[in-house]
């Protein structure tokens, strides 16, 4: 017998609140400063949403990663508040998922502080019990550290969990632990993109995964 879905787990870019303009501008400012010599596009830009500042700087510069990441986390913690957006529909389906007694958590690739900055800007922040941020891990998804540790805190098994995000990251991670997953269909790379990873679920909007837990309880 399948178990009721209890917990969800979500990313934060990309699938809570709309960050991409915020994440497009600072590379765009980092690249800029520390590699003049090349030119990258919106679209050259869009792998690197996702994947840990380390690991995209590591590939582009290896010898820099670390000027590099300071000055990409001072700018955009700088513009924030003036270039995050909100997703239509997130807020009022977090709230009835929270006032329905689901236990929620954010996992993120992003330091704990700005996750709560981004939380707390949109007024979600006080629907989720618990929040992993990349300096609360020693590995970032798509190992599923963060997750696991999450399910920990809740009290929560991976059969009765679903993982949402807007990327192969957050599909894998999700998998590796045993959850259930679900993609976004407003990711900035597209749903077709989301889809070749094999989510359990393909989100329209915030409000199908109501009607998912509904369903599936």
């Amino acid at each position: 017998m399948t178990k009721k879905i209890t917990t969800l787990l979500f990313d934060l870019d990309g699938t809570l609140i709309n960050t991409n303009e915020l994440i497009i501008t600072t590379f765009q400012k980092t690249l800029a400063e520390f590699l003049p010599e090349k030119s990258f596009s919106r679209e050259d830009i869009l792998p690197f949403i996702g994947p840990p500042l380390t690991e995209t700087f590591a590939n582009l510069a290896p010898l820099r990663v670390e000027e590099m990441i300071a000055y990409y986390r001072e700018f955009n913690i700088s513009h924030h508040d003036e270039l995050v957006l909100e997703y239509d529909g997130v807020y009022e389906a977090v709230r009835a998922l929270y006032e329905e007694d689901y236990k929620l958590a954010v996992v993120s690739t992003k330091m704990y502080d700005v996750i709560m900055k981004g939380l707390k800007l949109t007024g979600l922040d006080k629907y989720f019990q618990v929040v992993i941020g990349l300096d609360q891990v020693k590995a970032a998804k798509p190992d599923p550290e963060g997750i696991e540790m999450a399910l920990a805190l809740l009290g929560s098994e991976p059969d009765e969990a679903i993982m949402v995000g807007d990327n192969l990251h957050d599909i894998f991670a999700g998998k590796n632990a045993g959850t259930k997953t679900a993609g976004v269909s407003w990711c900035i790379k597209g749903p077709e993109y989301l889809s070749q990873f094999e989510p359990d679920y393909m989100l329209k909007t915030m409000g199908d995964l109501l009607e998912i837990v509904r369903t599936e309880n």
